[in-house]
């Protein structure tokens, strides 16, 4: 929240170009547009109250002078109070922040609650429930910011592209949180590689390896279902596994670099060291090997494992040379750098999202992130599949796969899909016992 207060408040307030008789003879065009005026307060609500929430609530407040946080909803109320006194204490003198105690919504329906009460809506909850958050908004007309990854299973990334099919029909901005795309740093290096700088991309590797991120052990008289949902990295249904979580970003990049989806992956993984019983069933090490229509083979690490060499990046390999992105460089074949990004401050890409997706608002235009966003979910889901199963898996297989993680219509009464044994473990994905669905 300190470091978010550093960012500069831009504004963005642009004329419609529409027409009354364009508005008039499509009614889909219609709705998304009563949300695009350039003089309408537009209302914000947050699903999911974590810090990635509080986060992206802050960054919409300062993407435009011209919006109000007016509800929120959570599993859990606590969460709610302590993500709406971060979002208060981030400003100084601002009145666009009013939750009334009636729009703070709590339990598993509470996101219909909330995304009734607004413009725009920031969908930040675990990653499972965010195909039934996304289609609920979209058929209810609102604009989103919406966190990867979109799914944690196939079933789940097909609901997504489903509900894209209708937000591009409505004309809906939608923002995906997988903030590279709107970093200058990426952008600029794409555009050194559309225009040929290393040639074609026949090879690289992405990185997402560190320490890994927290655990919230079990609380006495705490049902399985709370404790799942209150520890929410470590089950598959709630999060997908950090290959998903986390290393969606480098895939993406990868994705997006190349300019294709993976055909086919395969690789390995396992649990070393995080291996007790609040990890849960993920694994703390995963190696994929992803191969592309064009033939290109990107080989894929993420670890979370202390102690070890860590790095969050990507590289490249053409025809003509290499790029790193971290260290920032092009080479030739010869190894020689010709080229190397300037040292200087660059825009926060997570701030910039906000500030696009409020200025397309504002503007009539449309973003369209969802379908990327799906496809990048199903590539990193894909390289789980192949990991857990230990087989070579395709694209299409995945996309077709039967597999679905979320129960739809939970309660508090709801029993998790996964549940540990008598000794308080839970069942760990195994290479050649766990099997494709």
């Amino acid at each position: 929240m300190k470091n978010l207060r550093k960012n500069s408040r831009r504004s963005f307030v642009k004329k419609s170009a529409l027409a009354t008789g364009v508005v008039l003879a499509n009614p889909f065009f219609s709705e998304a547009m009563v949300n695009s005026s350039s003089e309408k307060k537009l209302k914000i609500s947050v699903i999911g109250c974590g810090g990635r929430g509080s986060g992206a609530a802050v960054q919409a407040l300062k993407a435009d002078k011209n919006v109000e946080l007016v509800s929120m909803a959570d599993a859990f109320r606590d969460r709610i109070d302590k993500s709406l006194k971060g979002i208060i204490d981030s400003f100084e003198g601002q009145k666009n922040i009013n939750v009334k105690e009636k729009n703070k919504f709590v339990g598993f329906d509470a996101y219909k609650k909330a995304i009734d009460k607004s413009d725009v809506v920031i969908l930040a909850t675990p990653p499972g429930f965010r195909p039934y958050h996304f289609e609920y908004a979209i058929k209810n007309n609102k604009h989103v910011f919406m966190e990867k990854p979109l799914a944690t299973d196939p079933a789940g990334v097909r609901k997504v592209l489903e509900s894209a099919k209708v937000a591009k029909q409505k004309k809906l901005n939608v923002v995906v949180g997988l903030q590279r795309h709107y970093q200058t740093k990426y952008l600029e290096f794409k555009k050194l590689v559309d225009s040929g700088k290393i040639g074609k991309i026949i090879g690289g590797q992405v990185y997402w390896n560190d320490g890994g991120v927290w655990t919230n052990k079990r609380k006495p008289n705490q049902t399985e279902l709370e404790y799942q949902m209150r520890n929410w990295y470590y089950f598959n249904w709630l999060c997908g596994d950090h290959i998903l979580e986390q290393h969606i970003h480098n895939i993406d990049v990868a994705n997006w670099f190349i300019g294709e989806y993976p055909v086919s992956a395969q690789g390995m993984g396992g649990r070393q060291v995080r291996n007790g019983k609040e990890h849960g069933e993920i694994y703390d090490h995963h190696f994929v090997e992803f191969t592309y229509p064009s033939g290109a083979v990107i080989s894929s690490q993420c670890r979370h494992i202390r102690g070890c060499m860590n790095r969050v990046d990507e590289a490249f390999q053409g025809t003509k040379g290499s790029l790193e992105i971290g260290r920032g460089i092009i080479k030739d074949l010869d190894g020689n750098i010709n080229f190397k990004y300037p040292r200087r401050m660059d825009p926060n890409p997570y701030q910039v999202e906000h500030d696009k997706l409020f200025s397309s608002i504002r503007s009539g235009g449309v973003i369209s992130d969802t379908e990327n966003g799906a496809k990048s979910t199903l590539a990193a889901i894909l390289g789980r599949m192949a990991t857990y199963t230990g087989k070579k898996l395709t694209f299409d297989q995945v996309m077709k796969s039967k597999q679905k993680l979320v129960p739809e219509n939970m309660n508090w009464d709801s029993t998790p899909p996964t549940l540990p044994d008598s000794n308080g473990y839970y069942e760990i994905p195994t290479p050649g016992k766990t099997k494709f669905i």
